[in-house]
């Protein structure tokens, strides 16, 4: 069966790196069973919020997940999100817990890199003021790239008379080196691609490998770009240099420690608040039969100054956006697998859509099957109105993603 889709967090210290954990994780989302059999300390469960197909179908009053949550037509899928620690000047060098910290990055499908874009603390997280953001991204990027590529042209010599000898091809030569990232023949496909016109492997110069390399990197390890603190004075200036640098990377502007308040004010009772927009109502819009409770005057101006300088001026935290921002990059979407197409039931019981998957766009159903249920026979695939679908047709938002799955007796493994 493949595994979860992992989204690195990293971030150096003070970056609000903790912050946004928190806010991605909020215990408060956590409705429905544990969906990851195994987890470890620095991973946790994210919730990707999507459009639900009880919407579309006209069922949301029905929707109940097994995991995560659906609330009037927006779902939080559960998301492992790995908490990358040890992120220093030199981790390639093993400064720090820099082995620890490029170890666990191999098992990251995407990073979100939380880049503190105010200025405000320098490159070990020290308070200061007029700090470039820009080193830190730049910074991430070479530590990895020098950290693959040392590994690489520590033993270059003797992978080069190894591909002679066996008279391989570049992909699988290039397979046996870097599939210990995680990374599969696909993607260092993918990653090769990129590059037309490479010469013969044996004849690669120092540049070449290097171009070889931040192909690699592109693909392994795409990255949204976490740009926090957004309502700091200094960081307007910082934001559009970051953007002028990197016109084609994915870019969110985000406030963590206000989506972290307002979500602890809105459990407390204070506020009603919709995460991922700009609408926040206090006792003071909705009136005492709202239920919530009177403000004081200190409250009441905080709320006031988020609601000027973080969510009419930006439209929302920017939190929410993400893991949205990751899952379009890893071009992922939601799949729907029922028991009973017609009803789009679980098979016992009334609700429906009880389980959503993240599959990449354009997958073949029938590995949609596999990802599901492991090694069984499939007898047919319907899809909506019990159409027949064939293993070889592909998901995509709207089409064939609510799949029904008829299981050979005695078929499994």
């Amino acid at each position: 069966m493949a595994r979860d889709t992992v989204i690195g967090l990293v971030g150096k210290p003070s970056s609000g790196k903790s912050t946004t954990l928190n806010s991605l994780t909020d215990a408060n989302a956590k409705v429905g069973a544990f969906p990851f059999t195994t987890i470890d300390p620095n991973k946790a469960t994210g919730y990707l919020e999507i459009d639900c197909a009880c919407a579309r179908h006209k069922v949301s009053d029905l929707c109940k997940p097994n995991y995560g949550y659906c609330r009037q037509g927006k779902r939080g899928v559960p998301i492992m999100l790995l908490d990358v620690a040890g992120l220093v000047p030199n981790a390639h060098l093993g400064r720090g817990l820099g082995n620890k910290f490029l170890g666990d990055l191999t098992e990251a499908d995407c990073l979100i890199h939380i880049v503190d874009v105010s200025g405000t603390t320098d490159a070990e997280g020290k308070a200061t003021r007029g700090y470039d953001p820009l080193q830190d991204i730049e910074w991430l990027q070479d530590e990895i790239f020098r950290w693959i590529l040392g590994n690489l042209m520590e033993r270059w010599p003797s992978v080069v008379r190894r591909h002679r000898a066996t008279k391989s091809t570049t992909l699988e030569t290039l397979r046996q080196q870097l599939g210990g990232y995680s990374a599969n023949k696909q993607l260092i496909a993918k990653a090769l691609d990129l590059l037309p016109g490479l010469q013969p492997l044996q004849d690669w110069d120092d540049a070449t490998i290097q171009k070889v390399v931040r192909s690699f990197m592109d693909v392994k390890f795409p990255t949204v770009l976490a740009l926090n603190k957004m309502d700091h004075p200094d960081a307007d200036k910082n934001v559009s240099k970051i953007i002028l640098k990197y016109p084609k990377s994915k870019v969110v502007l985000t406030s963590s420690i206000t989506e972290v308040l307002l979500r602890k004010l809105a459990n407390q009772k204070f506020i009603k608040y919709d995460s991922g927009t700009e609408f926040i109502d206090t006792i003071d819009d909705l009136g005492p039969e709202s239920g919530l409770k009177p403000l004081d005057d200190k409250l009441r101006n905080r709320i006031e100054n988020i609601r000027d300088l973080v969510l009419y001026r930006f439209g929302s935290t920017g939190v929410v956006d993400l893991l949205k921002a990751a899952a379009s990059l890893l071009d992922l979407v939601p799949v729907y697998p029922v028991r009973n197409i017609h009803n789009f039931s679980g098979g016992s019981g009334n609700n429906v859509f009880r389980d959503c998957v993240l599959i990449k766009r354009g997958t073949p159903v029938i590995n949609v099957a596999r990802k599901i249920m492991g090694d069984v026979t499939i007898a047919a695939i319907e899809g909506v109105g019990g159409q027949r679908v064939g293993e070889e047709d592909t998901v995509d938002v709207g089409k064939n993603d609510i799949l029904s799955f008829k299981i050979v007796p005695g078929g499994g493994n």
